[in-house]
């Protein structure tokens, strides 16, 4: 794999080629910051921890220097608190087993504007995993940075040969919830299994907890009650829910705007909370 920057790293946990790591992959999550991979793409990571033929990949675009600090840090420069950063997403790596952890190490502000050399890493890297599922932040997300992170990798996507498209697509919630998605386009993945995992991977970026951001109890949290208030009639499917959206038509038709998509499922929940109220008015 050839990237043009400096600061790229390709980390393999049981020390095999990267090359080979990658070509093992069935599962594979591309998002924004460390700790992303693991708040969104859970159900990936818990289905390959101790699964022989499926490996969880990771790619983390941003070199994360400019997440929130606590004071022993914030003497620190950017590229120290990266390299902290970058230290904390291999652990967590480690600690779920997965065939390979990739950050590319790019800015927040350069991801906002158009990168096709991103376009081109993000490219290789699908080649070279072609996984079965892929897991992407949501294009509805309220961070900027993981919808731009989101645009970048459809760009790649739509130039896949059809053939190489993943079989599964999934937009996870990060930054607010999709709960609000109509049923038919509400796809609930279970994050209920190996709870100790799921906290631990948490757990694994203390940078982020010790700065004043809960992260672990936030994403436990919002899984649980994603379960519980998956449906009013009926018991909890799991101990935990991560709600998505499936974004493979958006990625094979290439005609379809991500405004009139995401549109369309405002439209969509709007018109199913009205005709709710007009039911019993």
């Amino acid at each position: 794999m050839n990237f043009p920057r400096s600061n790229v790293d390709c980390f393999v946990p049981d020390g095999k080629s990267v090359v080979d790591a990658l070509s093992r992959c069935t599962h594979l999550c591309i998002a924004a910051h460390q700790d992303d991979v693991e708040i969104l793409a859970y159900p990936g990571i818990s289905h390959c921890y101790d699964c022989k033929d499926a490996w969880f990949v990771g790619v983390v675009i941003t070199d994360g220097s400019g997440s929130i600090r606590e004071a022993q840090h914030q003497k620190l420069s950017a590229e120290e608190y990266s390299a902290l950063r970058r230290s904390e997403q291999r652990k967590a790596a480690e600690v779920g087993r997965y065939g390979a952890m990739i950050q590319l190490g790019c800015s927040s502000e350069s991801v906002k504007k158009h990168s096709e050399t991103l376009c081109d890493d993000l490219l290789e890297i699908l080649f070279l995993t072609q996984p079965h599922t892929l897991y992407l932040h949501s294009p509805a997300d309220r961070h900027e940075t993981h919808v731009a992170v989101f645009l970048h990798c459809l760009k790649a996507l739509r130039r896949l040969a059809i053939r190489n498209i993943p079989k599964m697509i999934y937009g996870c919630e990060v930054w607010g919830s999709l709960d609000w998605l109509p049923r038919q386009r509400r796809i609930a993945l279970n994050a209920g299994d190996r709870l100790a995992l799921a906290a631990q991977l948490l757990t694994v970026f203390s940078t982020q907890i010790a700065g004043g951001k809960r992260y672990d109890i936030g994403t436990m949290g919002r899984r649980q009650a994603n379960a519980t208030f998956s449906d009013p009639y009926a018991p909890d499917p799991s101990a935990g829910i991560i709600w998505a959206l499936d974004l493979l038509p958006l990625v094979q038709n290439h005609g379809l705007s991500v405004e009139a998509f995401v549109q369309e499922l405002v439209d969509e929940f709007s018109a199913e909370v009205k005709k709710r109220i007009r039911r019993f008015s």
